[in-house]
């Protein structure tokens, strides 16, 4: 999760080779009319992701029901929204890319080709809302490179495993 330009698609693609799982791109199941109205640089509102969240709260769920490993790569913004995809599998982990407006905005910057447009980056951190304590994941900050990001993401995940585990 986190604010376009993040490095939601290169970690998530990368996490899900690194744990042998399946791997799906939000982006890639917005209705059309979504895409563009973020390509003129209008924002969604909540009602524009409520479908869009659906579907991705089935694939979370087909996944939690097959017991098979999925890594999902959407922006997940605010509480509700979590909550949303959490209802297609209540032990759902969040996975907070988190970095500077100025650094995502350089990323933002340099990826051609991609309907967000860096206009709307501001909106998405307006809209953003950190997980709370009551949420299962983990917040990284990504001024890293993807690899070390991915072996800090693995480590917290084994901590926090083994930590739940402790618990009576």
């Amino acid at each position: 999760m986190g604010v376009s330009g993040c490095g939601k698609s290169e970690i998530g693609q990368r996490l899900a080779t690194r744990l042998s799982c399946a791997y799906v791109e939000g982006d890639d199941h917005h209705p059309a009319a979504n895409v563009q109205k973020m390509s003129v640089g209008i924002p969604l509102q909540d009602e524009d992701r409520r479908d869009w969240l659906l579907n991705l709260q089935a694939r979370i769920r087909g996944a939690h029901q097959s017991d098979s490993g999925l890594v999902l790569s959407c922006s997940s913004l605010k509480r509700r929204y979590r909550d949303l995809l959490r209802a297609g599998d209540p032990d759902l982990i969040f996975l907070h890319l988190s970095g500077s407006r100025e650094l995502i905005a350089a990323r933002m910057q340099a990826r051609p080709g991609h309907f967000m447009p860096l206009a709307l980056l501001d909106s998405q951190f307006t809209d953003l809302e950190p997980l709370q304590g009551d949420e299962r994941g983990i917040a990284i900050d990504i001024d890293a490179m993807p690899e070390q990001i991915i072996e800090q993401v693995l480590q917290r995940f084994r901590a926090n495993t083994n930590n739940e585990r402790k618990k009576p």
